[in-house]
Formats: structure tokens, sequence, C-alpha cells
């Protein structure tokens, strides 16, 4: 008798069963443990938290359709990535590729009010670090690169330069730690062909991520002075305070607010900014984290509704102990409930 082999466990196959016959509390029960990396995956793969939550939403209902069909030939980790991948690269084909401000090739030299001129773009949007979901299946060790590395602003925005398919190789290879034959498999493609598309990945992506992660900068600062870094940079913010804040920036530190159109590097554009803008009207602030990364909610004051409403999401990239770089961006107070922030803060 001739029997198929399955990749998955009795409890898998018992549910895979069910879901198959219509049951979709089983499919949930099934897909459910692998939604926050496969989430995590499409973020990366598109640079947007709303284009995940589609493409994602997208694969499962695949996903779901697709279960006659399945039959556990290989891994259900294998196939959920498949078929997230592919809705991935659909979705690029239809949308522009997703920048931060300094990555922009500039078209002409000079500054606006301070500021970098910028042409027209899709910015990046910042991630929760613990978006809501159940708990992450356990990737393999050998995986090359830690989750939250993976997560930082830095490297999602190398990745926003790779091609739509050396992104995917690149994440599926050393992010989730599959075969090239796996991952050949997933593309439609062939091994010689993945292993090409990698090294090119490899080299782009290391010219542009910094040597030293934000997770080993955070790990040598250590829990206590961060939360100070953050305490402080919160406090010089609130009273408008420059010398304060010059303490706590390198002398190179960048100041950008996706999607405006400009942007700043060094001490006297960054306070001129400062002095000209953010230090002349009321801000509250709450610690969060996004990206892997220190972040703060940024709440200005709304003399109508008497509190202080979400306004932007400060993200933090550190060299050392001081902030190399204040990734701001404006348009995510939609987004302040994903990052564990409030609406509104009181006076």
């Amino acid at each position: 008798m001739h029997t198929t082999t399955t990749y998955l466990s009795g409890h898998e196959a018992a549910l895979l069963e069910v879901a198959a016959a219509g049951d979709e509390r089983a499919f949930g029960e099934l897909v459910d443990p692998h939604r926050r990396v496969l989430h995590a995956h499409c973020y990366r793969m598109l640079g947007s938290l709303e284009d995940a939550d589609d493409a994602l939403q997208d694969a499962l209902l695949r996903a779901w359709r697709g279960l006659a069909r399945f039959q556990g030939r290989s891994s259900l980790r294998t196939w959920l990535h498949r078929i997230a991948t592919n809705c991935c690269l659909q979705l690029i084909e239809r949308r522009p590729r997703r920048m931060l401000p300094p990555d922009i090739e500039l078209s002409s030299p000079g500054h606006t009010e301070g500021g970098r001129p910028l042409s027209e773009s899709v910015w990046i949007e910042p991630y929760p670090d613990d978006p809501p979901g159940p708990a992450d299946v356990a990737l393999a060790p050998a995986a090359r690169y830690e989750q939250r590395e993976t997560l930082e602003l830095a490297f999602v925005a190398a990745l926003q330069h790779l091609s739509p398919r050396q992104r995917a190789v690149l994440l599926l290879r050393e992010v989730l730690d599959f075969s090239a034959l796996e991952t050949a498999d997933m593309l439609d493609t062939t091994v010689p062909a993945v292993n090409s598309a990698l090294q090119r990945a490899r080299r782009i992506t290391r010219e542009r991520v910094p040597e030293q992660s934000q997770q080993q900068t955070l790990a040598a600062l250590g829990d206590d002075r961060a939360r100070d870094l953050v305490d402080r940079y919160i406090d010089a913010i609130e009273r408008g305070d420059v010398d304060a804040i010059i303490t706590l920036l390198t002398h190179d530190a960048a100041w950008t607010m996706p999607p405006m159109q400009t942007w700043y590097r060094g001490h006297k554009d960054v306070v001129a900014f400062l002095v000209k803008s953010p230090f002349t009207v009321r801000w509250r602030h709450l610690a969060a984290r996004a990206n892997g990364q220190l972040a703060v909610g940024c709440y200005i004051w709304d003399e109508e509704q008497g509190c202080y409403t979400a306004g932007v999401l400060d993200v933090l990239t550190l060299r050392g102990d001081r902030i190399a770089e204040v990734t701001g961006f404006i348009d995510a107070a939609r987004l302040f409930a994903r990052f564990g922030l409030p609406e509104r803060v009181a006076d």
C-alpha cells in the first residue's frame, strides 16, 4: 500500500484533518503558533506594519483555502512561509519601495531650512517589539541573525535596497534558517540561483548595516543606563533644554521625521530645527520599544481637548552611550495602541 510521507506531528495531522473539513477553530489552532513569526517576516519583506497585516491576512486566507492540497508534504512552517513570502512578493510588485530619509539619493546637495531635500517616497514604518498574538514557534538555533536584530531599523532599511527576490532569499536562509533547497522550492527557482542571490544580498546588507547591532549596544549599556538615557531625553525635550539634548547626541547625530521631506544632521542643524519647531510647543512623553530599539511616544498639548494627544513615535538609534539618530515617525500616532501606548495623556 502506498503511503504519503508527512512532516506533521500527530497533533498537527489531526488538526489538519478537522480543519480541512471546514472547522475554522481547528485551523486557528493549527496556524496560531506561527502567526507572529509570519507577521515579522512579512514586515521585514515589506517595511510596513500595515502592509504586513495585509500580507499575513492574505496568506492565512490562501492557507485556509489550500488546506486540502497541503497534506503534510512539507512541514507546516515551511508551507506557511512559502505562502506568506509569495504574498509579499506580489504585494511588492504593486507598491513603491519603502525607505528612511537618509537612504534616499539626494536630488541636489545643500539644505532646505537646515534639512536635506528629499524626493517623494514611501516610508518604512516602525514595528512593535511585542505584537499581539500567541507566542512564537521556537526557531532553529543555527539561524544567523537574532530575531530582534533583524527587526532593527538599519536592517529593515538595508533590506529595501535588495531586489524582492534577494530580500526573500536572505530572510528565508539567514533569518529563518531554511536550507537552500527549501528556499529554492518556496521561490520556484534553483539552488544555484538561491546561492547567487544570497551572496549579492549579503554584500549589500553588509555595506549598509552597522557592525554593532542595537541589541549589542543595549546589552553593553545595560538596562539601568538605557532607562536613564531615555529619561534624560524626555526631560530635555519637555524642558526645551538645548545643552541637555546636545550632551545626549553624537556629534554627527541625525534627526529624521518621515514622512516630512527634510532631515537634519549634526548639532548645529539639529538644534536649529528643535529650537524652531519642537521646543516651541508643550510635550509629554512615555517610554516605549520599537524595532528592538529604545523608543518614546511623544504627546503634544491639545488645547481643545485639554490633554496631550498622540503625535510622534521617536525611535532612538544608539552608538555607545549616545543617540546617533532619532527617527520621529510623525504618522505613527494612529499606531500608538500597537506599541502599548495610550492615545491621550493627562496634564
